[in-house]
């Protein structure tokens, strides 16, 4: 079984996002298949600030798809509120990384989870070929976990 911990580790990258109608059932409810595209966005923006942009990688020949996904949901949201996609960078190894996320939105004046949860990647070729990050690529991703912002 997997490793079901999502543990956030410093530092952690934070975006804000305001729920749009389309991203909502016929209740008002996010769909809950949106909550990975709401996971890429917090893991593209943390590789852009703290490490190196997703095109770069793609000019390297490389893509990081994701193999593995939990998430737990605590709460909904709902059309128009301003959530907040919480992002570290959990683990990097030779030809695999790992992020972690929450999600949580303001309610009632008070901070409310809704969901948290953990993605995996593996770094493959354009030939979807298993193949090692090169150590420059490698270096600056795990460097992450030595900045502080």
């Amino acid at each position: 079984m997997a490793d079901l911990q999502t543990k956030m580790i410093s530092p952690v990258a934070r975006v804000q996002y305001r729920v749009l109608y389309v991203d909502t059932d016929a209740g008002g409810v996010v769909n809950n298949g949106n909550y990975l595209r709401f996971l890429e966005m917090g893991r593209s923006e943390m590789m852009r600030n703290f490490a190196v942009p997703y095109s770069e990688i793609e000019e390297m020949g490389l893509i990081l798809p994701v193999t593995e996904s939990y998430i737990r949901y605590k709460a909904p949201a709902f059309y128009d509120d301003l959530i907040v996609i919480s992002t570290s960078l959990a683990d990097i190894k030779r030809v695999s990384c790992r992020f972690h996320y929450r999600i949580t939105c303001m309610r009632n004046g008070r901070e409310s989870m809704l969901i948290k949860g953990f993605t995996k990647h593996a770094c493959v070729n354009r030939q979807g070929k298993l193949v090692s990050f090169p150590e420059d690529l490698h270096k600056k991703i795990a460097a992450i976990h030595n900045q502080k912002k």
